[in-house]
């Protein structure tokens, strides 16, 4: 059985494997409507539960849309209308959930609940966000990287802004598909040394954005204030120069794109110039989480890799 807890969990051939197939499978249904299920239906038959302890649009929809396009269905669970709410153990929800679905996906705060989830599960567990990682987004961001004829070995990615959980994971997929990330982040709100560590002598973090840019082929950045964050002036203050304008686009190579996993708040994080400007994948991004997710499900399943 494979979960897909974080990048590792497949590893490098899986990542690859992963991809290939999602370039194949979005290729196959071009110009279909979103709701026909692929010619060969692979999870016919299957269910996916869906457990949201936080707020979501793009994971929510995409995986809901993954199982249909895949021939399977989708069960939302939020935990507020959940046993879960109610102090129900990670652990009991997972043995429940195994004898009803295939497979869970859990959007959480703590990364040691989805570990927990995991531990406890007979199906396969897919990460679809904790504050420690969110492996899911990446593995779109790749594909999208891929799709615009940028290959991975020897990119360099620069990262802007806050040292979160995306950020953990564009360094992990750094050190196993061997690219480079260089992030810019303010005193204070730096990625942890193990984050780094990930990256495999792959990523490293300046306090200069220009520094980060120069030469980049992708620059990323995300919101800097997640859900549920207090003291948000306090780091609005502190993030303030690293928001990506126009000038710092200037600095990254002649066709460098632009990335952003959404939502986003423009006039701060990035401008409007260059969030809605040509360099900007942002919309190819957020589908291919649809096409990366479809594949991640097939891998879950032994149908890939």
């Amino acid at each position: 059985m494979r979960h897909f807890l974080d990048l590792s969990s497949a590893g490098p051939d899986g990542i690859a494997a992963i991809l290939a197939d999602a370039l194949d499978r979005k290729a196959a249904r071009a110009a279909w409507p979103k709701g026909r299920a692929d010619a060969d239906s692979p999870l016919a038959g299957h269910t996916l539960a869906m457990v949201f302890e936080k707020s979501s649009t793009r994971t929510r929809v995409s995986f809901d849309m993954a199982m249909r396009q895949l021939g399977g269905s989708a069960l939302v669970l939020d935990s507020g209308t959940t046993q879960l709410g109610r102090g129900e153990t990670v652990a009991d929800t997972a043995r429940v959930l195994s004898g009803y679905c295939d497979a869970i996906m859990i959007r959480t705060d703590d990364h040691a609940k989805l570990e927990e989830m995991a531990h406890y599960a007979s199906v396969p567990v897919i990460n679809g966000l904790t504050d420690q990682s969110h492996p899911c987004q990446i593995m779109a961001d790749l594909l999208t990287i891929l799709e615009n004829g940028k290959a991975l070995p020897g990119l360099k990615v620069a990262w802007l802004g806050d040292g979160n959980n995306v950020l953990a994971s564009i360094v992990e997929a750094a050190g196993l598909m061997q690219f480079d990330v260089v992030a810019a982040c303010a005193q204070g709100f730096q990625p942890s040394d193990e984050d780094m560590a990930r990256g495999q002598g792959r990523a490293r973090c300046v306090a200069n954005p220009a520094e980060a840019v120069e030469g980049a082929d992708i620059v990323v950045t995300d919101t800097w204030i997640s859900m549920g964050q207090l003291h948000a002036e306090t780091k609005l203050a502190a993030l303030a120069p690293y928001q990506v304008d126009a000038a710092l686009m200037a600095r990254a190579k002649p066709d460098a794109k632009f990335l952003h996993c959404l939502p986003a708040h423009r006039g701060e994080e990035v401008t409007a110039e260059v969030i809605d400007g040509p360099q900007s994948l942002i919309w190819h991004e957020a589908e291919n989480r649809l096409h990366a997710q479809k594949s991640i499900l097939r891998w879950c399943f032994g149908q890939v890799g």
